[in-house]
């Protein structure tokens, strides 16, 4: 990458070249603690990247990492790493985008991140916050969406098959739902019905519509109408969702996977082992399955079948954050607490 001139005008990220994270001095860990299933192997693919929580493959198949930073002084730090190169990358030495917290908002950092696949656009959700951002390729800040009531981190957003954006809020009767009036129809029957539980909407950012979207004046697709029946089982609040073909697949924060058809009805896919799931996250993988990385408190990584069979891929990781798949199955996964990305590799990969 080219050198590039410092950035300060307002909403606009700014490139900067051997910053404070140049100045840390990150020790290679090995990976002999890391519990992976027959057949994978664990390589570390970047080192020194202060801590790493998202990631995504880019157009051009390199990854694209979220990072918190050093400092704590922006709402993000973006590293681009080509995963051809020689490994380990010393992340301490690589150029960055800083990410500034935006001017109209409260210090909030993002927590969530998706690419667009085409257009290298990034999308950035607050982390328990309630805005959506998109970040293109000229470093510009602008906000997406807002009006949410409260957005996690992890996996709470997606892109679907079509290029549309997916994103989760939780909603009850005090808040999102009596936020803006009049509502849209699809929210009223929910308001008389005093629903607590999940919202997910859909829209679609090349869309030429005015922005902000406001999430509090668009019909969500779950739930559609009116709320579920009191005697059917308890909707959990939702924590991540991936998409799996036309169907979008969603984990619970007690661990529920749940199957979302194009016929709008929530099935019980399978459930994980019991534990705190938070700031999870959930890819789809080249034959079918989708892989769910189960968060800091869980520590494992999880392949579960499209019939619901579910097996542990990997254990015993150094706070995993995001995943992502390439073409090959190979999974990378960034260590927040360790400062490094990691990827896991089938024996018939490389």
């Amino acid at each position: 990458m080219s050198r590039l001139p410092w950035q300060s005008a307002a909403g606009r990220a700014r490139i900067i070249f051997f910053g404070l994270s140049g100045l840390l001095a990150f020790a290679p860990r090995s990976t002999s603690a890391i519990e992976v299933a027959a057949g994978l192997r664990v390589e570390v693919v970047a080192v020194g990247i202060p801590r790493p929580t998202q990631l995504a493959l880019g157009p051009r198949g390199h990854l694209v990492v979220l990072s918190l930073g050093a400092r704590g002084d922006a709402a993000a730090e973006i590293y681009r790493i080509d995963p051809q190169q020689r490994i380990p990358v010393d992340g301490t030495w690589l150029p960055h985008v800083v990410v500034p917290f935006p001017q109209d908002s409260r210090k909030t950092v993002f927590g969530s991140l998706a690419i667009d696949p085409r257009s290298g656009d990034l999308f950035l959700g607050e982390e328990n916050g309630n805005r959506i951002y998109r970040l293109g390729v000229d470093h510009r800040l602008q906000a997406l969406v807002i009006g949410l009531d409260h957005l996690l981190g992890g996996s709470s957003l997606t892109l679907d098959r079509k290029g549309r954006l997916v994103f989760l809020d939780y909603a009850s009767p005090e808040t999102h739902l009596r936020s803006e009036i009049p509502v849209p129809p699809s929210l009223s029957a929910l308001i008389e019905d005093g629903y607590l539980g999940p919202l997910v909407y859909r829209i679609d950012p090349r869309e030429d519509r005015p922005l902000p979207r406001r999430a509090d004046l668009l019909a969500p697709i779950f739930p559609r109408g009116a709320a579920p029946s009191a005697r059917s089982e308890p909707l959990w609040r939702f924590i991540g969702v991936a998409a799996m073909g036309d169907d979008l697949v969603f984990l619970t924060s007690v661990g529920e996977v749940l199957r979302l058809g194009a016929d709008g009805v929530l099935r019980l896919l399978t459930r994980l082992p019991g534990g705190h799931y938070h700031r999870t996250n959930l890819t789809p993988h080249p034959d079918g399955s989708v892989l769910v990385c189960g968060g800091f408190q869980i520590r494992q990584i999880f392949r579960i079948t499209p019939g619901g069979v579910v097996t542990t891929i990997a254990s015993e990781l150094g706070d995993p954050g995001g995943i992502a798949v390439d073409g090959a199955g190979v999974l990378y996964v960034p260590e927040t607490a360790l400062h490094r990305i990691i990827r896991i590799v089938p024996a018939s990969a490389r």
